[in-house]
């Protein structure tokens, strides 16, 4: 019957109608001839570059039954090359059946999708990888076997070597699903590729935009994966050596972002997580600096009382609340410095900042108190109380910190929850306030609010300490947005794929 298959092959040439019984009869017969695999398959992938869209539907829905022994890879490959179809029919068709192969073997299906991300077209790169990281979640544990994740992790090290920044955040999602790397070594091992992302071995760059970027994006990956068994020295001493002494001369590429607050929240959600550091007394030494900056000193008083200078300094509260916070995290771990290694004198002048500090943060606590008294459930909801909200959360934060470092000798036993952070237990700082008001991630935005990067200002009622104490934002958090890969180049000359 050999005769009778070529001339079903021979039908792709035929009209439509001859063309849509081949796309039926070519799949349905092509296990009874092997010696005629090749022409078979190109006879379907004529068929899949149709003119006739019903006749390219119809042939794309048959294509797994091709996928049998070493023909699998090749129809793989074939498929990922034909996710850059933009009619939705079409494009949905491919996606089941390359999900309806990685169920036969998931091993070469995935053959077949990182050949086309390491060397096909940028479309099919770009939709390859956005298949992965929104398929391979559904994939049931039987296919996905630790051979399998394997499989991705070491083909996932070769596409990172040479990515664009969104695509490093996709495939940070797509292994940090893998069941094979919930285990901390499997952690420590995602940390490791951030870091080599971060390339925290090179000379940090503030005035270049993408060179920022590119260390917020990495870190913001990193930062989930920390834990108590999961260290983020390696993070953290960059920032201090590095970034801090730099952090007035940052740029962003991103318009409207406060990018010295965002540098600084990260550093504060990492300094919990920071194991034994090698030059941990000069990186306190970099951080109290850094902190000194935000806390001022009082202003002169004339010798009638009255203010000389006539302006209050200016409280920025947002930042102050992530450098007291790491200062308190990391100076756990040399817990005299502030009494060992600071002259009596620096002690003195830090005291004097930190009751200045204080007064003004007594006083905007009782005013965001007051505003928010008695407010419950929609109230609460307005973008005002809702900044209050998280002002009180931040202003309360300080508050306990403060206190701590006033004991003497300086204490680090108070545990705080950042204000952008979900409260894992109320601390007594927050149970004043009621349920409605801590919830502290900030508050999620329709989408006819503003949009993340805008600066929300709240500035309380004037008076001797609260005239300037508005200054701080909140933000959604969040990895790159829509459409900006960069920073990571665009991937070199590849070499482009073949087209089937």
């Amino acid at each position: 019957h050999k005769d009778a298959y070529q001339v079903i092959l021979d039908g792709v040439k035929g009209g439509a109608k001859e063309k849509r019984l081949a796309a039926q009869f070519i799949p349905k017969f092509f296990k009874h001839f092997p010696e005629l695999a090749d022409s078979a398959i190109n006879a379907q992938l004529d068929l899949c570059e149709d003119e006739d869209v019903s006749i390219r539907r119809q042939a794309i829905k048959e294509l797994p039954q091709f996928a049998t022994g070493d023909n699998l890879p090749r129809v793989a490959d074939i498929l990922t090359q034909l996710l850059q179809s933009d009619d939705s029919a079409e494009f949905n068709l491919v996606n089941n059946a390359l999900l309806s192969i990685f169920k036969m073997d998931a091993k070469g299906t995935l053959g077949g999708l990182f050949s086309q991300i390491l060397q096909g077209e940028d479309i099919v790169r770009e939709r390859a990888i956005k298949f992965l990281s929104t398929k391979l979640k559904t994939l049931p544990e039987e296919v996905l076997t630790k051979e399998v994740e394997e499989f991705i992790l070491t083909e996932s090290k070769k596409v990172l070597e040479d990515v664009t920044g969104e695509e490093f955040v996709l495939f940070m999602k797509i292994l940090s699903g893998l069941k094979s790397l919930q285990t901390v070594s499997g952690r420590q091992q995602l940390v490791e590729l951030v870091a080599e992302q971060a390339d925290l071995e090179q000379t940090f760059n503030p005035s270049d935009p993408d060179c920022v970027d590119r260390l917020l994006q990495c870190t913001r990956q990193a930062v989930p994966l920390f834990s108590k068994n999961v260290h983020s020295t390696k993070f953290v001493t960059y920032f201090c050596e590095h970034v801090l002494p730099n952090l007035s001369s940052l740029t962003t590429p991103v318009e409207g972002l406060d990018i010295q607050l965002e540098v600084l929240k990260l550093l504060a959600e990492m300094s919990s997580f920071c194991g034994d550091m090698e030059k941990l007394e000069s990186n306190l030494k970099k951080l109290f600096d850094k902190l000194l900056e935000y806390m001022p000193l009082p202003p002169e008083e004339a010798e009638n009382g009255e203010n000389a200078g006539n302006e209050e300094p200016k409280l920025q509260f947002s930042y102050v609340e992530c450098l007291l916070y790491s200062f308190h995290q990391l100076g756990r771990k040399l817990p005299d410095f502030l009494t060992a290694k600071l002259n009596a004198e620096k002690l003195k002048d830090f005291k004097i900042r930190l009751q200045y500090f204080a007064r003004g943060l007594q006083v905007y606590i009782r005013q965001l108190r007051l505003a928010l008294q008695g407010k419950t459930g929609e109230a609460l909801k307005t973008e005002e109380n809702k900044i209050k909200v998280v002002a009180l959360k931040i202003t309360n934060n300080i508050n306990v910190l403060i206190k701590d470092l006033f004991h003497i000798p300086p204490s680090y036993k108070s545990t705080v929850t950042l204000s952008w952070k979900p409260v894992q237990k109320a601390d007594a700082s927050q149970k004043r306030a009621s349920e409605d008001t801590t919830s502290s991630s900030p508050p999620k935005k329709a989408s006819a609010g503003p949009k993340r990067d805008a600066r929300q200002i709240y500035n309380p009622p004037s008076g001797k300490y609260s005239s300037n104490l508005g200054s701080f934002s909140y933000e959604q958090r969040g990895g790159f947005r829509g459409g900006r890969g960069r920073g990571w180049g665009g991937r070199g000359n590849r070499s482009r794929g073949r087209i089937y």
